[in-house]
């Protein structure tokens, strides 16, 4: 029975460990927290967005870092895959807006518990507060690993799934990165990656907390639009979050330094100019005795109505009868062009995905094998691959830890594929 030690014990390792498990391998998992699967715990807000329903090639489309390196795994373990494999541990799933599955429970927690019970089913050994130091390889071939307290495990196979460097307090704290550059593996420089955004203008504090649905965000570089999301948003006290938010945020990452850039938020996307004064106009009519300042509240939440009123120069105590054209011009001008100045991204800690880590060119995307070291694979978030929200992260997590671990477990390696 060959041995395989799986380092890491988030969504690429647990599923590795259980697929290893599978094909036959006596599998170890070796997690330095105290417990496993933490960053799956807060994932979709607590829910754990596991995958998503949509095609193949949406789905890469859908993973700009490097999404077609997944192409092979996809094939092997796809996202109905992943929904069979929890339904036969009992976990059932559902399919929510932009084709988001989740666990029916909306409960992360029992995403994590699932695969713990697989693992007791499969006879894998979960070790916490095992950190590990280094892979050990001779002659370009794993021979086990050294953990922290230098202690030396031999192995047949090594699968690093040791995350990325984001969220650092749930174990993905960049450890993985040193090892494999220990073995001469490169690692493409880490940024953060579907991560909220800091801006420059003071008054969004006003609207911390304030969350807002079927917005339009654009992304602009100087005079160039970059691109443009539509969705879900949300405004902190340092700048901007939320899907839409996060989904721009790798092309803000990837903006050079010599240009100003902004977001621009449409808060009435499906009305043009014209129609939305029109709209203005109505409510104008129905309160018109009403001072501005109470006379928009079926137009917008609460806590934008002051700074709306501030950016379009009104002074907020004016009746509503007073307000000249030129005046409801510049609030329907604010309303689709609510622009924020970006002075960077929050740390890359801060992040829910990582962009960069081991290249991919050193891996082979058939196995998940090394091209380097015999024995020694890759799976998860330490890879140099990223995608937008909606289940895509995790699904390249668990399909590239499903493949490794059942390529780790083969009883010997298939040198075509190399």
């Amino acid at each position: 029975m060959k041995k395989v030690i799986v380092i890491g014990g988030g969504a690429a390792g647990l599923m590795a460990a259980c697929s290893a498990a599978q094909y036959g391998a006596n599998v170890i998992i070796l997690e330095k927290m105290p417990s496993p699967g933490r960053k799956l715990l807060i994932t979709g807000k607590g829910r754990c967005n596991i995958t998503n329903s949509c095609d193949l090639k949406t789905f890469i489309a859908n993973i700009p870092g490097n999404g077609k390196f997944l192409h092979s795994v996809f094939h092997t373990f796809f996202n109905q895959d992943l929904i069979d494999f929890l339904t036969s541990w009992g976990l059932a799933t559902k399919i929510e807006r932009g084709g988001r599955i989740f666990p029916v429970s909306d409960k992360a927690a029992d995403v994590v518990e699932t695969f713990i019970k697989a693992l007791k089913a499969l006879h894998v050994e979960l070790l916490v507060k095992h950190g590990v130091k280094e892979i050990v390889a001779e002659q370009g071939q794993v021979k086990g690993i050294r953990t922290q307290t230098n202690v030396f495990m031999e192995a047949d196979a090594v699968i690093l799934a040791a995350g990325g460097a984001s969220y650092p307090n749930t174990g993905s704290a960049g450890d993985g990165y040193r090892i494999a550059e220990k073995l001469g593996h490169t690692v493409i420089p880490i940024e953060p990656s579907l991560v909220p955004l800091e801006v420059a203008e003071e008054w969004i504090a006003e609207l911390q907390g304030l969350s807002l649905r079927n917005v339009a965000a654009a992304l602009q570089c100087g005079d160039r639009n970059v691109a443009g999301e539509f969705g879900e948003m949300l405004f902190t006290h340092y700048g901007l979050s939320g899907p839409i938010i996060l989904s721009l945020s790798k092309k803000v990452s990837e903006q050079k330094a010599d240009a100003a850039l902004f977001i621009e938020i449409n808060l009435k996307p499906a009305l043009s100019p014209e129609l939305l004064d029109k709209r203005i106009q109505r409510d104008f009519e129905k309160f018109a005795r009403k001072q501005i300042k109470n006379a928009l509240h079926e137009l917008l939440p609460a806590k934008m109505i002051p700074v709306m009123i501030n950016l379009a120069h009104i002074n907020p105590d004016k009746p509503v009868h007073q307000i000249t054209k030129e005046e409801r011009n510049r609030l329907v001008f604010q309303l689709q062009h609510l622009s924020f100045t970006i002075t960077g991204t929050r740390p890359v800690a801060e992040a829910i995905v990582t962009a960069g880590g081991i290249s991919t060119k050193e891996i082979n995307p058939a196995t998940m094998e090394s091209r380097q070291i015999r024995g020694l694979y890759f799976a998860g978030e330490i890879i140099d691959v990223d995608g937008f929200t909606g289940g895509f992260n995790l699904q390249a997590a668990f399909s590239t830890g499903y493949v490794a671990g059942m390529n780790a477990a083969a009883e010997s390696y298939n040198r075509e594929k190399r």
